[in-house]
């Protein structure tokens, strides 16, 4: 978590070319944003200095009580954007839930509760994370005693609203975070389920690095007349961030690969992602037998085991960790500077999510990608789509990050 001292610093994302609904002008400073004292104070304690450009562009008219879509690339302030868009609004003197943000992950959805905490923490705003792998009785408990803000996942928010311990009659402002993800397969029905139970003349705000033109005409189901903030796509990807790949003839030269790089990996922190969780227990296991220390993660460990992991990555204790996408999406640890995709991801979407994690708040990053010949078709279709461009690793990556 970022502290007073630590000021964040972001990328110069002036330059990014945002495609915005007409009048909806960049306002520069929080001062101007008309925001309540107790929250301004928390915004400058947690370290922030002036509005990102998608916070300059999306929080007036979040606050101004709009639909809102922004697209916003990861680790320009998605999750301090919502934070203080959901502070203002809220209501302290009513203890009910008056906005609920939807996460695809439980490490995002916690996430997202502590840093509205944070900035919230002069007006003693009471958020809380609703998701699955905690005790439901704790679940109960929190939301009998009154909180105004819910953060969770759709699965575990679906069931507090069907057991009526989560009331829903007071909730004017519902957020799905990391949007394409919550409204592709695996979430779409338990979102409609969620959103049956909410008031009719709510506000919906949605907001992802990527937009795929099917989401956005979902989004005419459940948004009325809503502002956009858009990035042009050749804008995606995060500068700053160098990517390169290594070509490995076939799957069982990775392994080597990754050995041979695993001192360039240890003098920062790195992530290595692989497509399966059976990839990646295989993974650590051979990494741990080669006497090499690695932590992992993925959505089959119990979220104890999950929490643990996170805390110990993000507090440098351990240093190298192998993981599916679920570490993919809106995970801020800020010590990450180097990315490996042991395996290419298996759409362009969550290629943008996964090297992300690297270079956060305008740091410089590394990403690296495992190429088999049978792989270079897709790396293509990831520079083609972008508009980047990946060149092939040179001897001294260690120097570049």
């Amino acid at each position: 978590m970022a502290s007073g001292s630590n000021t964040r610093r972001r990328p110069d994302d002036e330059k990014l070319q945002f495609e915005t609904t007409e009048g909806i002008n960049p306002v520069t400073s929080f001062d101007s944003m008309g925001i309540k004292n107790e929250l301004l104070r928390g915004i400058y304690g947690f370290g922030f200095e002036k509005p990102s450009a998608i916070q300059q562009r999306a929080v007036m008219p979040i606050i101004e009580g709009r639909d809102v879509i922004a697209q916003a690339q990861s680790g320009t302030g998605k999750t301090s954007m919502i934070s203080l868009a959901v502070c203002q609004i809220v209501d302290i003197s009513s203890r009910e839930v008056q906005a609920l943000i939807l996460s695809p992950t439980r490490e995002l959805a916690t996430q997202t509760e502590k840093v509205i905490m944070a900035i919230g923490q002069y007006m003693s705003i009471e958020a809380y994370a609703c998701i699955g792998g905690k005790s439901v009785g704790e679940d109960i408990r929190k939301l009998e005693s009154g909180v105004h803000v819910v953060s969770g996942t759709p699965g575990r928010v679906c069931d507090m609203i069907k057991r009526r311990t989560l009331r829903t009659r007071q909730i004017k402002l519902l957020i799905l975070d990391e949007s394409d993800e919550m409204l592709s397969r695996g979430f779409k029905d338990q979102i409609y389920d969620v959103y049956r139970y909410l008031p009719p003349e709510l506000q919906v705000v949605l907001i992802s690095a990527t937009l795929p033109n099917e989401i956005l005409e979902i989004t005419n189901k459940f948004m009325t007349d809503p502002v956009k903030i858009l990035v042009k796509r050749d804008e995606l990807t995060l500068e700053g961030i160098k990517q390169f790949f290594v070509a490995v003839e076939r799957e069982d030269w990775k392994f080597d690969t990754l050995c041979d790089l695993y001192d360039t990996l240890t003098i920062t922190q790195a992530v290595i992602f692989c497509n399966t969780k059976r990839k990646v227990d295989w993974l650590t296991e051979k990494m741990r037998s080669n006497n090499f220390t690695v932590s992992s993660m993925h959505g089959d460990m119990p979220q104890k085991e999950r929490d643990a992991i996170m805390a110990e990555f993000r507090n440098a204790h351990t240093r190298v960790l192998i993981t599916t996408d679920v570490w993919a999406r809106g995970i801020d640890v800020q010590q990450v500077s180097l990315v490996i995709n042991y395996d290419l991801p298996n759409n362009r979407e969550l290629y943008i999510h996964r090297i992300g994690r690297s270079g956060r708040f305008g740091r410089k990053g590394v990403a690296i990608n495992f190429v088999k010949n049978d792989d270079i078709r897709i790396l293509r279709d990831i520079e083609q789509y972008y508009s980047t461009q990946i060149d092939e690793m040179p001897m001294n990556v260690a120097d570049l990050i």
